[in-house]
């Protein structure tokens, strides 16, 4: 006789899940976050991937054959460009060359890249804006670029600086500039002129292509000639030449295009599985709950012949079911956000693509990972509750799970951590020093993140037995806000094993956020400090053929309004015991107005007489720090100074020492100026044009020196700034995740806490404690979670981020953004709280009858 499906131990436990939907909703949303997150990230993935290549494809579509010369290096000349386009099936072939060259007219170096384009046809890759496209010699159009950085309108003039045919001096070329385009190719970052083939051979004084785009007819494909026939005509009439069909070319491009969005892919991967573990550790805390309050069920279960081992099985099958279905709606909601995404991007005025394909193999896969991970997640509670007595049908339902954690938990937590901090003693004593290349970071970062997951190992060991004194700290002031402060402290303290299953997956998130934040911050620091040497001031103006410059130009130069924080100053060789180097009279406070300079040992504030700053190479091989003394030998005199701060790396300008004016003339030098630095008045592109205008006309002859001028790239530092600005947000935005799964955990605990301590809730109802108190004090103990997560996570964070910023750049100060980190822990609290707001709400409403009521 077949026993009644609705009988057997699986049937059982499906037939309370189908009873009880709510409960297993609870364990489920942490899983479906995690699939929520995973397919979300492949779907970023593709419409990225969609995006760059639609946006910043190489190749016309048009292009059915891309020709470049062959192994000999050889261009192809215009002859061999005529007999291909005489090529039976050759629609259209045009030939293409890149090239550049040096600007006259300006004392300030400027540059444009040359490229020749048809302007016009299928062919073309750029786009007409204004004026008219060059049609004959002497003509250039020019990118919105270069129109903005060189002030140039169709009708302006430019003066190329051409080398001679016999390799000796420059020949100027005027060209006129008759349009302004706009790159459909390429994204537009550099100033470059086009013109076609012919006129740009002309002006470059080359009379080849570096490569042949053609466009194949339909005629041709209709009278049977084929791509490969018509590519096997090509290799003919240009011997030697490689000849690939265009979709191959398009295809390279597109992957070179989106290489640098997978780089940030692939490091957001590396953060989504922190985030899936954190989904994994709310789940099996909320199964444990789920399983302890179902005891008295499991245990009538036992006691009617159910074996452990076949209640265990059915209970992670349970757990399986509940993560098809959490995994199958989060792949659902990932997939309709991914779809939303692109016409909601263009509301904001961005341009997004959606993927030309549905991933469905990604689906199918996030789908069974979800249940794997369920399955994991319910493994160690379904073998304890599958070791419950019998006899516990005849007992109330336990209260989950308040136990400090066993001794077999704390020896396992205690070697966690001492592995660890070996682990990191290891990587502070083979720390290296800067200017060190030999230094293998990749390898110490590794070893740094192995000691970061054993501290959190035995952060999830331990954090039964740290829960209570921790809370014993944050919690003074809420014990004296009255008797719902103190019974929140009291319900989260009387439940350590519960209160830090929870604590310890916000505790991960906020310490991958505070590391995350802290390294960025150092790092940018230090970003602020290299530009700030790199690119002391907009202009710096040097003598060309002389060893110095007019006494006054400086003081001309502040006369002009467009030009702002004019400095002039000297450099001198020196020896410093028996090498030389470069002793400058620089003040540092001055450069960029002191901003993102800093020192590693000492102050960079006002430097009194005798005292010296030192860079990173010259303190590293003198051994010396803020206080020592060196000397320095200028002509013969030494001169003793005192060090009164050391650089985290190399000095503005190529100094290695800087000392106060009177100092270096004291040693010999004469005060006359060797270089002058200025800043636009205004930083805008037309400031900056003004600025080099009112230079150029300042530096008029021999007597100033036959000053020379280098602008400094100040715009492509800003957009490495923007770079660093935008990975801090990506990868802030993606740690948020796991703050959003502990915050899902929070909620989740709180909700199932509610319905296990209805009997306590209805007990303090009838003592006379208000609904109001009750919800003030479930909602303080959600508040509570975060306040313990945040300070563990932060306690964690701050060691292993100083650890992290002096292997991944030694000479990067650490900085701690403590406002940053102070609004990330209050948010956490808030939300933490917000999140308790509705099991608080139902626990509210208790009735005080419940007290007397018994229990399921």
């Amino acid at each position: 006789m077949r026993t009644p499906w609705r009988a057997t131990v699986l049937g059982s436990q499906v037939a309370e899940l189908l009873r009880r939907p709510g409960r297993f909703a609870a364990t489920g949303l942490s899983l479906l976050i995690a699939a929520f997150v995973v397919f979300g990230a492949v779907m970023a993935q593709q419409i990225i991937t969609a995006t760059v290549v639609e946006k910043f494809r190489g190749t016309p579509e048009a292009v059915s054959l891309v020709v470049t010369p062959g192994d000999d290096g050889e261009d192809i000349g215009e002859a061999r460009l005529r007999e291909v386009r005489r090529t039976p099936g050759v629609t259209e072939a045009v030939g293409r060359m890149d090239g550049g060259s040096p600007l006259a007219g300006s004392a300030v170096e400027r540059y444009l890249d040359l490229s020749a384009d048809p302007g016009t046809g299928a062919l073309a890759e750029v786009r007409l804006l204004d004026g008219t496209y060059p049609s004959g010699p002497g003509r250039l159009a020019v990118n919105t670029v270069a129109a903005e950085e060189y002030a140039l309108a169709p009708g302006s003039s430019l003066i190329l600086l051409q080398p001679e045919a016999d390799g000796e001096g420059t020949r100027r070329v005027t060209v006129e500039v008759s349009g302004i385009v706009r790159s459909t190719a390429t994204n537009d970052s550099v100033p470059t002129g086009y013109a076609p083939g012919p006129q740009l051979g002309q002006l470059l004084g080359v009379s080849g292509y570096s490569r042949i785009d053609i466009r194949a007819g339909t005629a041709s494909s209709a009278a049977g000639s084929g791509p490969a026939e018509l590519a096997e005509r090509i290799r003919q009439t240009v011997p030697g030449a490689r000849v690939r069909p265009g979709d191959e070319v398009r295809e390279e491009e597109a992957r070179e295009a989106v290489a640098e969005a997978k780089d940030i892919l692939e490091l957001v991967t590396v953060f989504l599985a922190v985030a899936v573990g954190a989904a994994v550790l709310v789940a099996t805390s909320t199964f444990r709950i789920v399983f302890a309050r179902r005891v008295r069920q499991l245990a009538l279960l036992r006691a009617i012949g159910a074996t452990p081992r076949r209640l265990a099985a059915a209970l992670v099958v349970e757990g399986a079911v509940v993560g098809l279905l959490a995994g199958t709606t989060g792949v659902l909601a990932a997939r309709g956000c991914g779809q939303l995404a692109p016409p909601v991007a263009g509301w904001f005025g961005h341009d997004l693509f959606a993927p030309s394909r549905v991933p469905l193999t990604e689906a199918v896969l996030t789908v069974l990972g979800t249940v794997v991970l369920a399955a994991l997640a319910v493994l160690a509670p379904s073998l304890s509750a599958s070791r419950v007595s019998p006899l516990q049908a005849l007992r109330s339902a336990a209260g989950g799970e308040d136990a400090a954690g066993g001794t077999g938990r704390t020896v396992l937590g205690l070697l966690c951590a001492a592995g660890a901090a070996c682990l990191a003693r290891q990587q502070y004593a083979g720390l290296p020093e800067p200017g060190d290349t030999g230094y293998d970071r990749f390898e110490a970062l590794t070893v740094v993140v192995l000691s970061g997951g054993l501290a959190f190992l035995a952060l999830i060991a331990l954090g039964p037995r740290l829960v209570r004194p921790v809370l014993s700290a944050v919690a003074v002031p809420l014990r004296r806000t009255g008797a719902a402060g103190r019974l929140a402290v009291a319900g989260v303290g009387g439940a350590p094993g519960r209160a830090a299953s929870v604590s310890v997956v916000v505790a991960l998130g906020i310490c991958l956020v505070g590391t995350a934040l802290t390294c960025l911050a150092s790092l940018n620091a230090y970003e602020r400090y290299r530009q700030a040497v790199e690119a002391p001031a907009d202009f710096h103006l040097f003598a060309r053929d002389s060893d110095s410059l007019d006494r006054s130009l400086a003081a001309d130069l502040a006369t002009h309004p467009e030009l702002a924080d004019v400095t002039a100053f000297r450099t001198a060789e020196v020896v410093e015991s028996t090498r030389s180097a470069t002793v400058s009279d620089l003040d540092l406070g001055t450069v960029r107005s002191g901003v993102g300079l800093t020192a590693r040992t000492g102050s960079l504030g006002q430097l009194d007489p005798a005292h010296v700053v030192v860079d990173a190479d010259h303190a590293l091989r003198l051994g010396v720090r803020a206080g020592d003394r060196v000397t320095l030998t200028f002509d013969g005199r030494p001169v003793q100074l005192t060090v009164a701060a050391t650089l985290p790396g190399t000095g503005p300008y190529g100094g290695n020492f800087f000392v106060p004016a009177a100092d270096l003339s004291r040693m010999g030098m004469e005060a006359v100026p060797t270089a002058v630095t200025a800043n636009a008045s205004q930083g805008d592109a037309q400031g900056r044009i003004r600025a080099q205008r009112a230079i150029t006309d300042t530096l008029t002859g021999p007597e100033r020196g036959d000053g020379r001028v280098i602008a400094e790239d100040t715009a492509g530092q800003a957009g490495e700034s923007d770079d660093l600005r935008t990975m801090t947000t990506t990868v802030i935005m993606v740690l948020g995740l796991t703050v959003l799964v502990a915050v899902a955990g929070v909620a989740t605990t709180a909700g199932l806490t509610v319905v296990e301590r209805k009997r306590e809730f209805g007990l303090l109802r009838a003592l006379g404690l208000g609904g109001a108190a009750v919800h003030r004090m479930v909602t303080v103990e959600c508040a509570l979670y975060g306040v313990l997560g945040g300070v563990l996570g932060l306690a964690l964070s701050m060691p292993y981020s100083w650890l992290v910023v002096r292997v991944a750049q030694t000479s990067a100060p650490f900085s701690v953004p403590a406002g940053e980190l102070a609004v990330v822990f209050t948010v956490l609290v808030l939300v933490t709280a917000a999140a308790g707001m509705v099991p608080a709400l139902s626990a509210s409403r208790t009735s005080p009858t419940v007290a007397v009521a018994r229990t399921e």
